[in-house]
């Protein structure tokens, strides 16, 4: 478990947030220097997203989204406003959520929310979303309150709403990292704080095509 490898709570959140403010506001330090993986990113992401988006008794809405950990707005411009009426944004480095109202244009005039919170202090309003999209951002929490979160996150939905993971996962166990001060998960152990959640997974994909490199990342979707 996260708790295992992160010693002192506090630092762990100080030293992240540090981290974040250091990174220029771009799509390649979003990415960590992988800024040409975004399009095969959003390309996947949209046909994951789109299996709940279709025609159905069950269909989940467009009506509005919210981006969590959502930076300069990478995902919010090319995922979440070509398909939701409005998108919420939340992301802890205040400079990123400024340079958003730039990158997006003229679309970004459906972004209806910019909240300039971590995660483990953020509630979602209750009833409001139809999709909450959580991409690389779940390591930057503790097991607890990934788990608050979620709980909260819940709460956030809309009728058919869901909830989606998109993150790296480790082979097995926990890994630290010390350099932006987070945690790599397995699938493993990221499912079971799912499910301690209370939450249902109701569908599991991995990412292809991203250099052999990197963390296997996987896009998980609940309710």
């Amino acid at each position: 478990m996260a708790s295992d490898v992160v010693e002192d709570e506090l630092e762990f959140y100080s030293k992240a947030e540090k981290y974040w403010r250091d990174v220029p506001p771009t799509v390649d330090g979003m990415l960590g220097g992988y800024g040409h993986i975004s399009s095969i990113d959003i390309s996947s992401s949209r046909k994951f997203l789109h299996r709940f988006l279709r025609d159905g008794p069950n269909r989940t809405g467009t009506a509005l989204a919210l981006d969590c950990g959502a930076g300069i707005g990478r995902i919010t411009k090319r995922l979440l406003l070509p398909l939701f009426k409005s998108v919420d944004m939340v992301d802890v480095t205040e400079d990123f959520l400024n340079k958003a109202k730039t990158y997006l244009g003229t679309e970004g005039q459906r972004v209806r929310n910019y909240f300039c919170c971590g995660l483990q202090d953020f509630s979602p309003e209750p009833n409001t979303y139809d999709v909450i999209w959580i991409q690389w951002v779940i390591g930057h929490l503790t097991d607890e309150h990934l788990l608050h979160f979620l709980q909260r996150c819940r709460l956030g939905l809309r009728p058919n709403g869901i909830i989606v993971i998109k993150d790296n996962m480790a082979q097995e166990g926990v890994i630290m990292d010390e350099v932006d001060s987070s945690v790599c998960r397995d699938l493993e152990v990221v499912c079971k704080i799912i499910c301690r959640a209370g939450l249902s997974l109701l569908a599991q994909e991995k990412q292809e095509n991203f250099p052999d490199e990197i963390y296997h990342v996987y896009t998980l979707a609940m309710r």
